[in-house]
């Protein structure tokens, strides 16, 4: 592991408490795939409004807290994502900026696909219900100043 990447991360001390790999190899090995695979979820979140993405990176954090230390400071400090997670776990909210450029993009990817990918009424009003709660929970989060 990068030496200087290590000694930054383990300065947060959030993140060390978090960690609890497991002793078994087999469990790390199966928490490692898991996370790994919410990883890919949550990134194909960032591009597909119907997806959750913060969700999907905590559930990773969480199995990589079980199965490795260097995949779990990566994620909380990558810099794609990394301090969206952080910021969401520690509760200090979202940027002004962030909310509006999410809900944007979540309304224009689903009225894309209620007005042109489907004809099927009830899977409209699916999506539109669906936004309007996502477009609520991101309102609901804190709006913080960075």
């Amino acid at each position: 592991m990068n030496e200087k990447y290590f000694v930054k991360t383990l300065q947060n001390k959030d993140l060390k408490n978090e960690l609890k790999i497991s002793g078994n190899p087999a469990v790390r090995f199966i928490f490692l795939a898991a996370g790994t695979i919410l990883v890919g979820i949550g990134i194909l979140g960032m591009f597909l409004p119907i997806l959750p993405t913060t969700v999907f990176f905590i559930l990773a954090a969480w199995c990589f807290a079980r199965s490795s230390q260097k995949f779990h400071y990566w994620l909380h400090n990558n810099r794609y994502f990394g301090k969206y997670l952080s910021d969401y776990m520690q509760n200090k909210g979202m940027t002004l900026r962030y909310k509006i450029f999410s809900i944007l993009f979540l309304w224009t990817g689903i009225l894309i696909s209620v007005f042109f990918a489907t004809e099927i009424l009830y899977i409209r009003i699916l999506l539109l219900l669906i936004s309007a709660g996502v477009t609520w929970h991101l309102l609901a989060i804190e709006t913080s100043d960075d």
